[in-house]
Order: C-alpha cells, then structure tokens, then sequence
C-alpha cells in the first residue's frame, strides 16, 4: 500500500504559515496584491480564478480582477498588463490561461514583469530557472517539489522520468529535478516504448493531459508517483493521467486526484505573490 501524499493538507499548512507573514506586513502597512487578467469566459478558468481569490482572501491578499471580452484586442490586453506593470500597489500579475485565439499568450507572457510573474512564465524567469538563479517558479512544478520536500523524498541519484513536455509543467519539473540532482528523462508523444521507460523510474511525474494514461504496468515496484493530471473520465468525474487503482498498489508514494498537486498549485502562487511583495518593498 502506497502512502497517499496529501496535497490538500500541505497546501493548508503552507497557507497558514502565509496567513501569519501577511498579517506581519499588513502591521507594517505593506499590502501584497494579486491581479488576474482572464480574457472570455472559460468554464475552467473561472473555476480557477474563484479558487485564487478564495485563496487570497484567506491568507489576506488583496485581490482585483480584469474581466476581459474574448474579442479584446492584443494592443489592448497588452496596454492593460503595461499599467499593472507600473500600478505601485499590484505585487503580481497572472494572466489566466488558456487566452482565447488569434491572441498570442507567449507575447502577453513576455510583456509581464518579471518582478511581478508570479506565474514564472516570463521569458527572464524561465531562463533564470534554466542557469540556477533565484526567479519566480511556475507554481504547479514548484508545488510538486515542495511535496517531495515535505514527504523526505530526496531525487538526488535516482531516476525521475516526466511524461509531457510542456512549458508549464514538464519542462520547469524537469529542470527543477535536475538542479536536486535526480537523473531526468522526459517523454513525449514521439518517445519510443514510453512504458518500458517508465518502468526504469524510481520517481514519475504523469503531466500528459491524458485520463488513467500510466497504467499498472507501466511502473516498478517502490515507484513514487506524481500525478499533476486533471482530467474528467467518462462519467464526468475527475481523474488524473495515472489509473490509481492498478497503480497505486505498486506505489511506494503517490497523489491522488483530486486533492494532490492542485491544492498545492494555488499555495505556491500564494507564496509567490508574497515573495513579490517582499521584494518590491525591499523586506
């Protein structure tokens, strides 16, 4: 029997430890403050955006929201993120994905500060990431890193293997994981024999988009598994990339969905967003 990582706990107890420094700046009259941009009305992403400012209400972020109609332009969107850049009282800025098209998310990404990404997708932030300085972290793969800190699993000399390449998760997990020294392979849609490599990891990190896409055996004994997945299967009901029945038995540690990686994704852009403050006051 695997031992369930519980994200939703750990995202609390990061949270209420967000909740005691917030209160310590507000005594001194500093106000964190999160802006989020959505473009159109996304079902998801409103869910999301909900969810941030619940968040932020709890730990005492103040919070404004840009509503934006999907026919904005992108000279428009992009003079909207240029005042928040200069607004003295934002600490950061989010521009909830996905946008809708022929806008273009890397360009509005780009025009963000970096000072004020608390997303980590600005261009600088990325690269600092790359060369091991100080940036801010995109929030899902810093949370996976934060539950792998809290549950004393070390990646140094082992073999981490990530499924999924994309800019958000898999490519900053991966750098993340090898900066703590984990031996790292990613796989994609053109990788040869996926479940043959997932069977040499001794961590996996399922970041596909696919429902119950690594299957029982896709993986070793002892395996920890990471499941940053958000799906609906076919009843509607949400599950992650890994099948946690056939895998979890297997397991050494693993997530559940819901209620692993996604409660730590808001925390850690918390976390971010308080780290901005800080720094733009020079505390």
């Amino acid at each position: 029997m695997a031992i369930i990582i519980d994200g939703k706990e750990l995202a609390k107890k990061i949270r209420q430890d967000l909740k005691v420094e917030v209160d310590k700046l507000r005594e001194k009259k500093v106000y964190p403050k999160l802006a989020v941009i959505m473009v159109g009305e996304d079902k998801a992403s409103q869910v999301y955006v909900r969810n941030k400012s619940k968040a932020c209400n709890e730990i005492g972020i103040d919070f404004e929201e840009f509503l934006l109609p999907s026919n904005i332009t992108m000279e428009k969107l992009l003079e909207l993120i240029e005042e928040l850049n200069n607004r003295k009282d934002i600490s950061g800025i989010l521009l909830q994905s996905p946008i809708p098209k022929p806008l273009n998310i890397r360009e509005a990404f780009n025009k963000i500060d970096y000072r004020k990404d608390v997303d980590g997708f600005n261009p600088i932030n990325v690269g600092k990431l790359a060369i091991g300085e100080k940036s801010f972290i995109s929030c899902t793969p810093y949370g996976v890193v934060k539950m792998l800190e809290e549950y004393n699993i070390n990646p140094e000399g082992k073999n981490v293997v990530i499924i999924g390449r994309s800019n958000i998760v898999g490519k900053p997990v991966g750098m993340l994981l090898l900066a703590e020294n984990g031996t790292v392979i990613t796989c994609h849609s053109k990788t040869k024999d996926i479940a043959s490599v997932c069977r040499e990891a001794d961590i996996l990190v399922a970041a596909v988009g696919i429902p119950k896409f690594i299957t029982g055996d896709m993986v070793s004994d002892g395996v920890v598994v990471i499941d940053v997945g958000i799906n609906r299967n076919e009843e509607g009901k949400l599950c992650g990339d890994v099948d946690f029945e056939s895998v979890e038995p297997k397991a050494s540690y693993i997530t559940p969905v819901p209620g692993g990686v996604g409660p730590m994704t808001i925390a850690m852009l918390m976390k971010n967003c308080l780290t901005a403050c800080k720094k733009q006051n020079n505390l």
